[in-house]
């Protein structure tokens, strides 16, 4: 038996999967910048916060930890409504990559700022630091620096994740590559294809932030 592929079928709905990789590089961009500062603001209220911002803050590194992604985004997309709060496909889709990226980056932040020398910390208030600033200018950086790559990690896997967020009808890759092997009924080819630009986005996306880490966070 002969398979003969048809990648040029695939390749013609370019727009389609132009549109679909726009979108999930939109997605990744706004999870990265807001659930990246939501970990970084929920790792210091777990790591020097007030006794009574840490259990609310540790129950939902602990409840998002714990569940399925498709669990979150689902709950957000079907459940908030029962609520009276619905939100469009690519809201909910970035409010729960921002929710999931900010429980995991909680934890790998956290290390870093446990790691950090107590002696560091004495010697920038004994330069009449307020706690703002040492915690900004002198833990932060050396923190994001020893956890920067599990973090970079972390947020490939989230852009990954965006896959799923297909299922609630949010324009991304899978879902373009899904359509389109709707239309033509090549379903190896799209998403042979997807795979491919899920491949080059995850490549091109930890050089950016390998590049970007030293000479903007944390100034290496």
């Amino acid at each position: 038996m002969t398979i003969e592929l048809d990648f040029p079928a695939v390749l013609a709905e370019w727009p389609l999967l132009l549109r679909g990789t726009l979108v999930t590089i939109e997605l990744t961009a706004i999870a990265t910048a807001l659930g990246g500062a939501l970990g970084i603001g929920c790792a210091w209220a777990r790591a020097q916060g007030p006794r009574w911002l840490r259990l609310p803050v540790g129950a939902y590194v602990e409840l998002v930890r714990n569940t399925p992604f498709i669990v979150q985004l689902f709950f957000i997309f079907f459940g908030l409504p029962a609520l009276g709060l619905k939100l469009n496909a690519e809201t909910a889709s970035i409010l729960a990559m921002v929710i999931n990226l900010g429980a995991y980056a909680t934890e790998i932040i956290r290390a870093g700022i446990e790691a950090t020398p107590r002696g560091q910390i004495e010697a920038a208030q004994s330069l009449a630091l307020d706690r703002w600033q040492v915690f900004s200018r002198v833990v932060m950086p050396p923190a994001l620096a020893r956890v920067w790559p599990a973090l970079v990690s972390q947020i490939i896997i989230v852009m990954l994740g965006s896959a799923v967020c297909g299922q609630i009808s949010t324009e991304e890759l899978s879902l373009a590559a899904n359509l389109i092997q709707s239309r033509n009924f090549r379903a190896f080819e799209a998403f042979i294809v997807a795979t491919a630009i899920y491949l080059a986005l995850a490549i091109l996306l930890r050089r950016l932030l390998t590049w970007a880490g030293p000479r903007f966070l944390f100034n290496r």
